[in-house]
């Protein structure tokens, strides 16, 4: 369907008219505009079918715009209701006309540059006033449509963005270091929104509509989404992703944020070396699933992984790394698979490490059980303001499922949890560890804790930026401490804390 191009993969430029200023409307073209040889007998049976469409109107010359990627920040002008109208008869005409398993076989760039041909086509048999600015945000728009995810993509391809949360067709947040901001992003209406959604849920073998109006999913990179649809979501179907950075994040990362000192990242890296048992504790977007990857780089490259979440979003950087996901029930409500089923079904698979994305129910029994059988080194996250709280958060979630006595619990939770590492997210926007804290064991029926290093806070800035340091407690010999030694990590681990508690000293 598509035709020649010359050594660089460019279509043939027709020699164009002097073209006017962006925002001015274009003269009509000469009346014997042929269609390029490109599009072949599918564009002119195309054409003839539109003709009709816009032969009360002038025309519009060809404008030819090179395939780009989508433009790092969304577009400030706001569209009308005949941008739309025109967008929707184009892209109509467009679907129609090209063949869309072709289009599956090419790169980015040459898709969009195809695409780019056949609407100036269309544009040209249609007519209509529209500005060359208009005629590039038109093309942009369809190239979006058709290849990605609509009116998000400018969003999507922003490194800076945290989340954004879609309100329905009309309504669409964004958070940026920690904030939020309304941004001029909208969609033609809620059906448009709503095929994006399907979209994006379909990829992973998941759906979402009035039978089943609630769906998590991710994206090509791990991001997590979530779609809640009517008749649920009363304004429209909303539409949440949880973006994540193109470039992995490191503890050093960490540090130079300023969520943790140099002294705690050590600490961290020899908790991860010598395979404690770590739950990591916060709140929503605390930061949990970003450190949990940044723990995990620290497993030996010769260790099996395995991972059991509810949607995959982990990046962990090893090669030995199987990843498990649940499934929800189908439309006879049959065929779920639960986070406990993978668990109990991950302990057959020889792993030497099992990572839980997050604990949310009675399969914190089971990673128990793992931590418990000689899966050391096991980590988890779950939701919980403090390291005191998520004990008694995975106990509440135990008796979910399980009629055991309190004192069993807490004994099975003390002897199988090293390390609590609490996350939190700030007032401000920014996240910080604020404990690093050891499980000692029982004492009576009380699990005992103790912090290694706590987050103090000591007020704000003239910005309203809290300012704060993390400080060590002066423990010098942890209870881990023989896990250390037998990794070999006990002297780094000395030193770390030595240095830590000397910097306190000098503070003070």
């Amino acid at each position: 369907m598509f035709g020649k191009r010359d050594e660089f993969g460019n279509a043939p430029k027709p020699t164009p008219p002097v073209a006017p200023a962006a925002d001015q409307p274009v003269a009509p073209p000469q009346p014997n505009v042929q269609p390029q040889a490109m599009g072949g007998a599918a564009i002119r049976t195309a054409m003839e079918q539109t003709q009709n469409i816009g032969a009360a109107a002038p025309h519009i010359p060809e404008l030819k715009v090179q395939a780009t990627a989508p433009p790092p920040a969304p577009v400030a002008s706001d569209k009308t209701p005949e941008y739309y109208a025109t967008k929707k008869t184009v892209f109509d005409t467009l679907i129609e006309t090209i063949d869309m398993s072709q289009l599956a076989e090419m790169d980015n760039e040459t898709t969009r540059a195809e695409i780019a041909d056949v609407v100036n086509e269309i544009l040209i048999i249609q007519g209509g006033i529209m500005s060359i600015a208009e005629q590039e945000e038109l093309l942009e728009d369809i190239c979006n449509d058709v290849l990605g995810y609509g009116p998000l993509e400018p969003l999507l391809a922003r490194d800076d963005i945290a989340d954004i949360m879609v309100n329905g067709a009309d309504k669409c947040y964004i958070e940026v270091d920690g904030k939020m901001e309304l941004t001029n992003i909208k969609f033609q209406d809620n059906e448009q929104l709503m095929n994006i959604c399907q979209r994006i849920v379909s990829q992973v073998g998941r759906r979402v509509d009035e039978s089943s109006p609630i769906c998590d999913a991710r994206l090509m990179d791990g991001s997590r989404v979530n779609v809640i649809a009517p008749p649920l979501a009363i304004d429209g179907p909303t539409l949440t992703i949880r973006k994540f950075k193109k470039d992995k994040l490191t503890l050093a990362n960490l540090v130079n944020f300023g969520s943790i000192s140099p002294e705690g990242s050590t600490i961290l890296e020899i908790i991860g070396r010598s395979r404690c048992n770590v739950l990591i504790s916060g709140g929503t977007g605390s930061g949990k699933t970003t450190l949990l990857n940044c723990m995990t780089q620290f497993v030996d490259a010769d260790e099996r992984v395995i991972t059991c979440e509810d949607t995959a979003e982990l990046q962990l950087q090893q090669d030995h790394v199987v990843r498990l996901e649940t499934r929800p029930p189908n439309l006879e409500g049959e065929g779920e698979i639960t986070m406990r089923d993978l668990i109990k079904n991950c302990l057959r698979m020889r792993p030497e490490r099992i990572i839980v994305g997050e604990v949310r129910g009675p399969e914190a029994f089971d990673l128990l059980q793992a931590m418990n059988t000689g899966h050391d080194g096991s980590m988890g996250t779950l939701h919980a303001n403090s390291p005191r709280e998520a004990i008694s958060r995975m106990e509440s979630m135990i008796t979910m499922g399980y009629s055991l006595p309190s004192i069993t619990i807490k004994e099975m939770i003390a002897g199988a949890i090293d390390i609590i590492v609490q996350a939190s997210r700030l007032r401000d926007g920014s996240r910080r560890i604020t404990h690093i804290t050891e499980v000692i064991g029982m004492e009576g029926d009380v699990v005992v804790l103790q912090d290694l290093f706590t987050y103090n806070f000591d007020g704000e800035d003239a910005n309203g930026n809290i300012i704060g340091r993390h400080e060590s407690t002066g423990i010098v010999k942890p209870h881990f401490w023989e896990k250390a030694r037998y990794y070999n990590e006990h002297e780094k681990l000395a030193e770390a804390l030595t240095k830590s508690a000397a910097l306190e000293d000098n503070f003070a």
